[in-house]
């Protein structure tokens, strides 16, 4: 394939990638102006990110599944129409009902978008490149939550909340014709990203684990971050925005940065951004009421959960046990499902122990993950029957999403 056309899918991806990130935080933002223009509590407008987050985790691996012979242009063509189709609905949505109905449309489109995706760029390029290419894949969603959601809702505040989703489905189909024209149309069991390089059931469920605990621990910690910056660290309220803005800036070079040594050491790697978030929220724990070291702390953060996700990508491709879609589609729902528990702990340690127990709360599910990939390695089956058992369950699990 031709390199400067490669070169353009793997942009239109990643261009992807930073619509869904966006769609799906943009409510956050826009929380008030949407629940006063469709007459609803906020809490009801909040619903729409939580039921966004359940499609995902739900859907993602029987859609896969669904989804195994569709080439990859076509599907992720057929994706990003959908995206747009159910985005335009939102704009146009008369009541709160339509609304959540087209949110979950969207969600359906992002949990077979995020499984295919990762596999579908990889294909771009020789097989050395794959964690670099992953790399820049996930930057996209990193550089929504630092631009697109800012810039979403700073539209949506001056020009109507509808405005703001309008742009994200125009911004849609520009991509959506970008990647139809670029992307190749590859067979979905052909190329050396459809399967895993070095399969390995034990590490792969290994690594959903930790998938699961190091996003619950990033999440638990970020929640409630603005009322940590104003209650411990002694900032006013005008200045969360600033520090939500260093904090995602460093996300993008933690991606950027991982992505060029994830190829050489990708186990190495994920155990290093763990480690990293782990100090970064211990060290707010301790010192965080000291607030150029709370916001330094907070940007370290935010690189290494940036990067984590941005390792995730690349591991998966290396340890899939079956088909890499479907594995890409198991961390997914990993990840969504490490992104809602770690909002419902923090939630449940706020009111009895206070906003400073959330990073020691995230530290501490951090810490687990470690022992588990330190420990791990260590206490692999030895039996091969065992692992060939693991994989068959995990083989029939997707036959069984198919059937459905």
């Amino acid at each position: 394939m031709n390199r400067r056309r490669a070169v353009g899918a793997l942009i239109g991806l990643s261009g992807g990638t930073f619509l869904y990130t966006t769609a799906e935080a943009l409510p956050i933002g826009l929380l008030l102006p949407m629940a006063a223009d469709l007459a609803v509590s906020p809490s009801q407008v909040g619903m729409l990110v939580t039921a966004y987050g359940a499609v995902v985790v739900v859907a993602s691996i029987p859609l896969t599944a669904l989804a195994r012979r569709i080439p990859r242009r076509r599907l992720l063509s057929a994706l990003l129409a959908g995206f747009v189709v159910s985005t335009a609905t939102t704009v146009f949505a008369s009541t709160f009902a339509l609304l959540l109905v087209a949110r979950m449309a969207t969600a359906a489109t992002h949990a077979l978008f995020w499984a295919v995706v990762v596999p579908a760029a990889a294909e771009l390029f020789r097989p050395g490149l794959r964690g670099r290419v992953v790399a820049i894949v996930f930057a996209g969603g990193s550089v929504a939550l630092v631009l697109g959601v800012p810039a979403g809702t700073w539209l949506g505040e001056r020009a109507g909340w509808r405005v703001s989703f309008l742009a994200v489905a125009g911004l849609g189909a520009i991509v959506l014709v970008a990647v139809a024209s670029l992307l190749p149309s590859t067979p979905p069991n052909q190329g050396h990203a459809a399967r895993g390089a070095t399969p390995d059931v034990y590490r792969f469920w290994l690594l959903v684990a930790v998938a699961i605990l190091t996003t619950a621990g990033a999440i638990a910690a970020y929640t409630y971050v603005a009322l940590f910056v104003t209650e411990v660290s002694g900032f006013p309220d005008s200045s969360v925005g600033a520090i939500l803005l260093a904090r995602g800036v460093a996300s993008v070079l933690g991606i950027l940065a991982v992505g060029a040594v994830v190829d050489r050491s990708p186990w190495l790697a994920l155990v290093a951004t763990v480690a990293l978030q782990t100090v970064a929220l211990l060290g707010l724990y301790a010192i965080g009421h000291r607030p150029t070291a709370a916001v330094g702390l907070l940007a370290l953060a935010g690189l290494a959960f940036a990067a984590f996700t941005a390792v995730l990508g690349g591991v998966v491709l290396q340890v899939a046990p079956g088909r890499s879609d479907l594995a890409a589609a198991t961390v997914s729902a990993a990840v969504n499902v490490g992104i809602t528990g770690g909002a419902l702990v923090a939630g449940l340690a706020l009111p009895s122990y206070g906003v400073h127990s959330t990073v020691l709360l995230g530290a501490l599910l951090g810490v687990v993950a470690l022992l588990i990939v330190a420990g791990g390695f260590n206490l692999r089956p030895t039996r091969r029957g065992q692992r060939l058992e693991v994989q068959e369950a995990y083989q029939t699990t997707g036959r069984q999403g198919a059937r459905r």
